[in-house]
């Protein structure tokens, strides 16, 4: 295990600026993932931590070491790759031994690694079959065997979960998580899935087109986003987002006057957000006309318009109304984010 330190690490291809600048401490035996919309440079960002992409600028360390110039085989990390990248022609025990042997490990350690790694991952009754023979979650787990028998002080996941159906990602997360927590060992895990990130992580990376926007635990960047970029990415569905102005009385929408949270705030052109699960129906609240109402078992989305805006709201209610009528609904003051028209930025 090791720590691994990122210190205005930069990534030009020619004269095409990647990464522009990224600093990030991971402390030894965090799980920290990096998130981002597709083309933002988290998974370049993971390759240049595994040698893969060569550094342009800045310092890279894990444990004590500075590793820009260093071959990925001398890192002592282990990577698991979106496409599994294992042997066709290979056992599932071969394929999880097999840097081992490229390392000179003796027969008696590979023997003992590799069942070590299949006892934790419930793969000692599939050591003998092929790849071609395997389920998607089984052939996760191997890859994941292949890596943890190395023992290696960072384990590198590159969007690992991608290629598998939405109920075995669930089950999937879970593994990786607890496989985590009994390992101890750093890890750095690239996804675009907020949701994955959001239930897996010590501490969140939200990247965006090669800078880095906020870091934080999960509940942190949920709780108080740091401008309208994190606000949009981290929550499903999405924050709320209306324009409009703060003024002495209220938040000036399209057709529509919004509460404020309590506190001085100048009047100013602003972006008004309030998350779905944050409004509450009462009589006393703002009218809404009903679009859409969608049934989830537990809670009710509705698609509704208020003022000029639609927007989303998420009840625990089982609601009965019928688009094109009216129900009236409040934004918890207490839970609502205000951001700058023009950076973006969080006000309050």
């Amino acid at each position: 295990m090791a720590p691994v330190s990122l210190r205005s690490i930069k990534k030009n291809y020619g004269n095409v600026a990647t990464i522009h600048g990224v600093d990030i401490d991971i402390a030894d035996g965090e799980f920290v993932v990096l998130v981002g919309p597709s083309g933002c440079g988290k998974s370049t960002l993971l390759r240049m931590i595994a040698g893969l992409e060569t550094i342009t600028e800045g310092e890279l360390s894990i444990g004590d070491r500075v590793v820009n110039e260093l071959e990925p085989k001398d890192r002592d990390i282990a990577m698991v790759f979106q496409n599994y990248a294992l042997y066709p022609h290979m056992t599932v025990a071969t394929n999880m031994a097999f840097s081992l042997e490229h390392r000179g490990a003796s027969k008696a350690e590979i023997a003992e690694r590799v069942n070590w790694a299949a006892d934790i991952l419930g793969l000692k009754p599939l050591l003998d079959r092929y790849p071609r023979q395997l389920s998607g979650g089984q052939l996760q787990r191997v890859a994941m065997g292949r890596a943890i028998v190395r023992n290696p002080q960072v384990f590198l996941f590159d969007e690992p979960l991608s290629n598998l159906d939405a109920k075995l990602r669930v089950v999937m997360r879970g593994e990786i998580k607890g496989l985590h927590q009994r390992l101890g060992v750093t890890t750095v895990y690239v996804t675009h899935d907020q949701i994955e990130a959001m239930t897996m992580a010590d501490k969140i990376v939200v990247m965006n087109a090669g800078r880095v926007e906020q870091i934080g635990a999960p509940l942190d960047l949920y709780d108080r986003p740091a401008n309208l970029f994190v606000a949009g990415f981290i929550g499903s569905p999405a924050m709320n987002f209306i324009g409009g102005r703060i003024t002495p009385e209220g938040f000036a929408a399209a057709g529509i006057t919004l509460p404020l949270p309590a506190g001085n705030l100048p009047a100013s052109n602003a972006v008004y957000g309030i998350r779905p699960e944050h409004f509450a129906l009462t009589d006393a609240g703002i009218p809404a006309t009903v679009l859409l109402v969608e049934p989830m078992g537990s809670e009710t989305q509705v698609s509704m318009q208020i003022g000029e805006h639609q927007v989303i709201g998420i009840f625990r209610e089982r609601l009965r109304a019928r688009p094109g009528e009216t129900i009236h609904v409040l934004p918890d003051l207490d839970l609502v984010h205000l951001f700058d028209a023009d950076t973006g930025q969080r006000l309050n």
